[in-house]
């Protein structure tokens, strides 16, 4: 325990806390506290701009960091996106933290200050758990690690009302508290948590690993024994022999034009092997790939690393698999790369229809919305279209790896992964029209849907945190999906057993299952639920029939705590015996990481238990627990007293003395 740690949030006598700066937050605080009892969407300005204060005064974060529980409770988070904590992301933090007006990098400020609280065990938040506030935290520290130091950029200085020592003095107090060495450590395997998902947006994770890079090439700092952090700064910066310095692209240039046979074959190899381990492709790896098709394109399928699978498919569709190399492979767009790579791998190219949507994908003309959107997100370095081309690469390489970001869009995004997954022709299909119509045409239970003329749904604004696919697709989805709600209208069960069948495709399961009553809401017949659940999906109950397509299914996602957090949409990809012999539910989930702790001992797992990249398991009983909604096939139902009843009752325990205590 850090010496004097026990005292952080219980010590408010410190001579700080008789400081003007203090009494005048304090008073703000209590203002704050009272009126919103009268009007509970009161501003928080006057708390704040007090708050800025305290900050700049000697031991100011210390009182501050005294005071997490009152500013809870007083309402200082209340009516913003900081009030759930749960939902912020390390990225924008870091731009709010660091480029943010005063007031959002105060209350960032002051929501840090918190999550270390909860981090240390000094505060328990109901809705973030101590690892998820330190895992938070680890993300943050790694984007900031340019103030290790202490020294501040001409940015930094410039900021009005001494933002950025403000800010640099709260990454040092992080960073005390915290303890660097840790940190890094935490860091590496943060950064290689997250990469084992191969999530397709990583921007983010790479600017972590720039963060490292810099942390390893500062002799000031201690670095010794980091081969893990060293590997992957290699494998972004320097993956190959000849970019092993990162010289940068114009001697990079020089020096693959000077390589013969045998250079080339090693740097092909190098590419290869740091993207696949990683997941990351290096900016020099575009590079080399635009160079052997000038010069050697017979290592093509070296530099990416293909099995006999993945080269048959390339050299079968040759001309298909060249021109995306021509037009959408840049260091702007390294990670269509492994896209690509993984595209090939899956096989999907030996189906015609597939081929030919890709031809019509290459020549598409994008309408000005789709445009514009491309270009606000992505940047005008290449035209509109080869950012999308790159985007439609990397998600039918990577279906398990497409993110909801920060918006309510599950059931869209579980969409694009199934149909990336399966009925990639589909995809494409959808791209086109979105990308260059402006509009997605559907049809429910006969009748056209045109998402053109449909308004909002979840969705009121476009996404900017997504891949290029889902910034052009996802609202339109978004808005059919809702549009299937209501015309739906009021019927006898959960709507999802209409819209999801029609929304997703044939293969959705023509039964249904809801754990809820349409008539009370609460939770009936649980027993013969979880019992239905294991006749259709366990093969030691079902016949040993294997899941042939994914499935669209509803869970109750919870805290660390066990609480409820809300209902959710996710997709059933499999069901496998895992290296020890338990039956586990292989599954995908939307959210952007997708190793969460659910609470009693539940731990979604997404790398230990034989998890494929981008897939989250939990054992088959655990996962019941959570199961609110499932489609199955009637016709290949097993015997559901074949169900095991310790099985059954534990999966119905561990739900009531969670979530579903709310609705019995």
């Amino acid at each position: 325990m850090i010496p004097g740690k026990e005292n952080i949030v219980a010590d408010t006598g410190s001579d700080t806390d008789s400081s003007p700066t203090v009494a005048t937050f304090d008073a703000a605080l209590e203002q704050l506290s009272l009126t919103h009892r009268s009007d509970p969407l009161a501003p928080n300005t006057r708390v704040l701009e007090a708050a800025l204060d305290v900050m700049a005064s000697p031991g100011g974060l210390d009182a501050l960091y005294a005071r997490v529980p009152a500013m809870e409770a007083k309402g200082v988070f209340a009516n913003s996106d900081w009030d759930q904590p749960a939902i912020l992301r390390p990225a924008l933090a870091v731009r709010t933290l660091r480029q943010g007006a005063p007031a959002y990098t105060t209350i960032e400020a002051l929501s840090e200050l918190r999550l270390l609280a909860v981090a240390m065990g000094d505060y328990q938040h109901p809705g973030v758990s101590a690892e998820q506030a330190r895992n938070f935290l680890t993300q943050v520290t790694a984007l900031n690690l340019d103030l290790l130091s202490g020294q501040m950029s001409e940015a930094d200085r410039e900021r009005p009302q001494g933002l950025g020592q403000i800010v640099n003095s709260l990454y040092q107090f992080l960073l005390n508290r915290l303890g660097y060495e840790s940190i890094l450590d935490s860091l590496v395997d943060e950064v290689r948590r997250l990469l084992a998902q191969r999530p397709i947006q990583n921007d983010s994770i790479k600017q972590m690993v720039s963060q490292i890079a810099k942390c390893l090439f500062d002799p000031a700092i201690e670095t010794s024994g980091m081969h893990k952090a060293a590997r992957l700064v290699s494998a972004l910066f320097g993956p190959a022999r000849g970019c092993r310095d990162d010289p940068g692209f114009a001697v990079y240039s020089e020096r693959m034009a000077a390589m013969d046979e045998s250079a080339l074959t090693e740097e092909a190899q190098g590419f290869a092997s740091g993207m696949h381990e990683t997941g990351m492709v290096s900016p020099y790896h575009p590079m080399f790939l635009r160079h052997l098709r000038e010069h050697r394109d017979e290592l093509i399928p070296l530099a990416l690393g293909l099995s006999i699978t993945g080269n048959d498919v390339l050299q079968s569709y040759r001309q298909i698999v060249l021109a995306l190399i021509d037009d959408a492979v840049h260091p702007e767009t390294s990670q269509a790369v492994y896209g690509l790579a993984m595209f090939l791998e899956r096989g999907s190219l030996f189906t015609p229809a597939v081929a030919a949507g890709l031809w019509r994908q290459l020549e598409l003309t994008l309408c000005p919305a789709a445009s514009a959107k491309l270009t606000a997100v992505f940047g005008d370095t290449h035209p509109p279209r080869v950012y999308l081309l790159a985007g439609v690469m990397s998600l039918l390489g990577q279906p398990l790896g497409v993110g909801q970001g920060n918006n309510p869009t599950c059931q869209s995004v579980i969409g694009l992964s199934m149909w990336a997954y399966n009925d990639a022709d589909f995809l494409l299909q959808l791209v086109a029209w979105a990308a260059r119509d402006d509009d997605v045409i559907m049809r429910f239970e006969g009748q056209h849907i045109y998402s053109r003329h449909l308004e909002a749904g979840l969705v009121k604004e476009p996404p900017t945190d997504v891949d290029p696919v889902s910034l052009v697709l996802i609202a339109h989805l978004d808005r059919i999906y809702s549009e299937m709600g209501r015309l739906c209208g009021v019927r006898d069960d959960d709507l999802h057993r209409w819209i999801n069948p029609e929304m997703f495709g044939w293969w959705v399961g023509n039964g249904f299952l809801s754990i809820f009553s349409r008539e009370t809401g609460k939770i009936h017949n649980h027993q013969e639920f979880i019992r239905h659940f294991y006749a259709s999906y366990h093969p030691y109950y079902n016949g040993n029939i294997p899941l042939i397509h994914p499935q669209p299914a509803g869970i109750a996602v919870t805290d660390s705590g066990g609480r409820l957090v809300g209902r959710h949409a996710i997709t059933i990809i499999r069901v496998n015996l895992d290296r020890d012999g338990e039956m586990r539910i292989y599954f995908f989930n939307p959210n952007n990481d997708s190793g969460q702790d659910w609470g009693q001992g539940v731990n979604c797992s997404t790398e230990s238990n034989g998890e494929r990249h981008g897939e989250v398991s939990l054992p088959f009983a655990e996962f019941a627990s959570r199961l609110c909604v499932f489609h199955y096939d009637p016709r290949e139902l097993g015997d559901m007293a074949m169900a095991p009843e310790a099985d059954v009752t534990r999966a119905i325990e561990l739900a009531r003395t969670s979530w579903a205590s709310g609705y019995e």
